[in-house]
């Protein structure tokens, strides 16, 4: 069995950096080890959560992450974070979907979107001065329905929510 090294923790900051730069370059996955490597360290780094969460939103293509990054979002302390990346999680989560279109119905998409605009409208209305990120967030969701009257919302209820508070 091998034994994970550890991050010195006067390296966070370039760790970090490193982290975002995989992102950038679409290797969620190495971003998501280095994001690890600092929480094992510093447990509550904001920022590692952060950019832990986006590197796994951006595998929900290949593998589904979701349970993880609801697992991520309970850490975060800020309540508009908490909110703001829910919304984030189920929006990509509904791109994801979007492009494996043929093999999901345009109902679990809807869902997923209107989850996301309900989480954005939860943060909309607690966002710090000067911060619209979640209403840009929510038009984004409100343009893509428009733009695919194909994505309409399923005749039944849900069992469950897609995301909880």
């Amino acid at each position: 069995m091998l034994e994970l090294k550890s991050l010195h923790k006067d390296a966070i900051p370039s760790a970090l950096a490193k982290a975002e730069r995989y992102r950038l370059l679409h290797e969620p996955w190495q971003s998501e080890s280095i994001c690890e490597d600092v929480l094992r360290v510093d447990p509550d780094n904001q920022t590692a959560l952060v950019t832990l969460l986006l590197a796994l939103t951006d595998q929900f293509g290949q593998a589904l992450k979701v349970q993880q990054a609801k697992t991520v979002i309970a850490r975060l302390r800020d309540e508009y974070e908490r909110a703001y990346y829910s919304g984030i999680v189920a929006e990509r989560r509904a791109h994801a979907l979007l492009h494996q279109a043929r093999h999901v119905s345009g109902s679990a998409i809807h869902d997923w979107l209107r989850e996301a605009m309900d989480w954005y409208e939860k943060a909309e209305a607690m966002r710090p001065p000067a911060n619209d990120d979640a209403l840009l967030r929510w038009n984004t969701c409100a343009r893509l329905l428009m733009r695919n009257p194909q994505l309409q919302p399923g005749g039944r209820e849900r069992h469950e929510p897609i995301m909880s508070e």
